[in-house]
């Protein structure tokens, strides 16, 4: 059979059960064997992949695109923010996977935010979008109302006319890279100073995904080469919407993304402030 056959009959199928079918259910009332399969796809997530079709439930994480499709649902037909009550009410999802994403519920809408901008969505989901930001400028008024100039905050408070944000600085550190990376590519330059330590050697840096090709030490006289995607913190890695399968590792300064199918590296616990280096 054809790909495109195989994936009318995953559709239909999925249509016919209300969700998507396992392997077993999907070859039994299809008759498609497993060899056809794996020829034209490697393997059932593959064709889940290609067909659109996405499991849900216990043991299934849900994609991005799944979780804001959804939760812009809910905003659209609210013409709010949803409370967490509200959204186990009228979700298809529970709040776990936003809050394993973003953290807290209340970090979930500027998150899926960015993430509709990042995907251009701003003209399908604009009404959204616009109860987003009203909603985040609502909170940040509020902020700015119960904030009280007499009182000492437990820790110093940037003001925006007070400083600009090229010029915060991550802690001091002694390495090439005098203060911790900020951003992506302040992570980029910290490991490019660590590369050698760490039984890296650095073939090509480009502007797609994924963001950097090395050759990496696994034995002595013996060297693979590895794609990386360089990141800030890793579950950013997620948010972008990246592709697992087409890189290796992910260089970060914090690591936050505990499902990670990958490795990853996070430079925050290889170069400390002292400037010393690890190598496993």
């Amino acid at each position: 059979m054809r790909r495109e056959e195989i994936i009318a009959a995953m559709n239909e199928c999925a249509t016919g059960l209300g969700r998507a079918p396992n392997m077993a259910e999907f070859r039994r009332l299809t008759r498609i064997s497993l060899n056809q399969i794996r020829k034209n796809f490697g393997n059932y997530t593959r064709l889940l992949s290609a067909s659109g079709v996405e499991r849900h439930g216990a043991g299934y994480t849900a994609s991005l695109k799944s979780l804001f499709l959804d939760w812009g649902r809910v905003v659209r037909e609210m013409g709010k923010i949803p409370t967490i009550a509200e959204y186990e009410l009228e979700g298809k999802f529970s709040i776990r996977p936003l809050v394993r994403r973003f953290r807290t519920w209340s970090q979930a809408p500027a998150g899926l935010q960015e993430y509709a901008r990042q995907e251009g969505l701003e003209g399908e989901w604009e009404d959204v979008l616009k109860i987003i930001a009203d909603h985040l400028e609502g909170e940040a008024r509020q902020t700015r109302t119960f904030e009280s100039p007499t009182i000492m905050p437990s820790r110093p408070r940037v003001l925006k006319d007070q400083i600009s944000t090229e010029a915060v600085y991550g802690k001091p550190m002694h390495a090439p890279l005098n203060c911790a990376p900020t951003n992506e590519n302040g992570v980029i330059f910290a490991f490019g100073s660590v590369a050698k330590e760490l039984g890296f050697s650095m073939s090509r840096i480009q502007t797609a995904f994924p963001d950097c090709e090395v050759l990496r030490e696994v034995a002595p006289n013996r060297w693979i080469p590895v794609r990386i995607e360089f990141e800030y913190e890793s579950r950013n890695f997620l948010m972008h919407g990246h592709k697992p399968d087409k890189c290796h590792l992910i260089v970060c300064w914090k690591h936050n993304w505990a499902e990670s199918p990958l490795e990853v590296l996070a430079l925050e616990s290889v170069v400390d402030c002292g400037g010393r280096k690890t190598r496993d």
